[in-house]
């Protein structure tokens, strides 16, 4: 009978250096990339003193208008102050709004998400018809209504995307709600005599996390987008408070002669609406691997 020698050289090949690294790369690329592009806005709005030594609100005539150079990087505006130093607290600002906003319209979208999902019935009907009702309507110009309705000022511009937000964090969460409601350890709880609120708390909410993080996670640079949407047109924050999106407003007066004022603002709204997207993308591709192989 005759033996099949099976030598060392018809085994598998171990992985390359090379594949390591584009797998690596594949996997963890955009969230490095991501994370790499946030990670400098966030220092700034944690510890702004230490990347400026100027006062973002003080006013020097002699150095109005002055071009980016060495001492003033981003150059100066009408009133001479550094433009460097107000995108670093204007990201203290703006990041700060986001999260809060955000925050606090899934705080308030989990809540009405779970009660419509998991209970059902007449209370998932009317969530479920207010939600619609406001997604129906154009998010920016809702949050612009609301916004004008409540008067100009950070914190109403705050309440004003929150409140056009949250149908979207509500219908995540109902989706999630109704399909983990039918799980096995859910339905084994139940048999067992947990409570509706213990479910929930133990089981429906922990396992819907790695989804609502990402939703989140996204929508904090959305956030940012819209927030200075409304500071653009003048129902956010009011001057001098150092927020991108008054900046972009009042730079573009002067965006055919001192363009400084305005792009640099307009940038940092770039660059983190972008560092946002990259990490909500890779966290739902660990998070969720098989939809983000799909």
């Amino acid at each position: 009978m005759a033996t099949v020698d099976v030598t060392r050289s018809a085994l598998p090949l171990t992985p390359t250096r090379s594949l390591t690294l584009r797998v690596i790369w594949q996997r963890y690329g955009r969230l490095l990339f991501g994370g790499m592009i946030l990670l400098p806005f966030v220092l700034f709005a944690i510890f702004p003193g230490i990347f400026s030594p100027y006062d973002p609100l003080k006013i020097s005539v002699r150095d109005t208008y002055a071009q980016p150079s060495l001492r003033h990087p981003f150059g100066t505006d009408e009133l001479g102050r550094d433009v460097f130093t107000r995108v670093v607290y204007g990201a203290r600002v703006s990041l700060t709004a986001a999260v809060l906003t955000i925050l606090a319209a899934s705080a308030a979208g989990v809540f009405l998400g779970v009660i419509a999902g998991y209970w059902g019935g007449w209370t998932d009907r009317i969530i479920t018809s207010v939600g619609d009702m406001v997604l129906s309507f154009p998010s920016l110009i809702l949050a612009m209504a609301v916004a004008a309705a409540l008067g100009p000022g950070l914190s109403h511009s705050m309440m004003a995307v929150a409140a056009v937000w949250w149908p979207v964090y509500s219908r995540l969460m109902r989706g999630l709600a109704l399909h983990l409601k039918h799980e096995g350890y859910v339905e084994a709880a139940r048999a067992a005599g947990g409570r509706s609120l213990y479910i929930i708390r133990r089981h429906v909410f922990p396992n819907s996390l790695s989804a609502l993080n990402v939703r989140i996670s996204l929508d904090i640079g959305l956030a940012v987008q819209v927030l200075a949407s409304l500071g653009f047109i003048g129902l956010g924050a009011s001057p001098p408070t150092p927020e991108w999106g008054a900046m972009v407003s009042w730079g573009r007066t002067y965006f055919l002669t001192y363009w400084w004022i305005g792009i640099f603002p307009a940038l940092a709204i770039i660059l983190v609406v972008i560092g946002t997207s990259l990490l909500g993308d890779a966290l739902n591709d660990l998070w969720n691997p098989v939809l983000g192989a799909s």
